[in-house]
């Protein structure tokens, strides 16, 4: 058998396995791990217009299930602010903005204050017993301190899950 021959036969036989009708591999890999990319909300956070050239803090926050679904988990990361800093800080309902405020998601104990490190940057989970919201105004509120509760320094409105 010649050398093109023998090419021509190992290439129809690639060809015919890799185009088998007959086999069944799964179209996509599912996991459990996928079943609250759904139901995630998601917040950027920023200081309000008034503090412009005082406080300049960013960040995300977002709330979702537990891996049960009874309880509500909410993170919170913050950035550039100033280092050593102990900022407390809470999901509230309704929206950043005076007069939209309807209270503390869960219990204000379940929001321990954020711990500002060397950078600047700081990280926080809070676990809420309460079911994920499907619907409404949620949003995260970061304040000056314990002292200074009254004063926000970093807001953002929760976008609700895609469908």
């Amino acid at each position: 058998m010649s050398i093109h021959r023998l090419s021509a036969l190992a290439l129809l036989l690639a060809a015919s396995t890799a185009c088998n009708p007959f086999r069944r591999d799964p179209a996509v890999q599912m996991s459990t791990d996928d079943a609250t990319i759904n139901s995630r909300w998601h917040a950027n956070l920023a200081s309000p217009a008034a503090l412009a050239g005082v406080v300049q803090m960013n960040g995300s926050a977002s709330m979702a299930p537990d891996k049960n679904g009874d309880r509500t988990s909410i993170t919170i990361d913050l950035a550039n602010a100033s280092p050593g800093g102990l900022h407390p800080w809470e999901l509230r309902r309704g929206q950043c903005g005076a007069g939209m405020d309807y209270g503390v998601f869960g219990t204000r104990e379940a929001y321990k204050p954020l711990e500002v490190d060397s950078d600047g940057h700081a990280h926080a989970t809070a676990m809420v017993a309460l079911r994920t919201p499907t619907t409404g105004s949620y949003f995260i509120v970061v304040l000056a301190s314990v002292a200074n509760s009254e004063v926000v320094v970093a807001c953002g409105n929760l976008a609700p899950p895609t469908r």
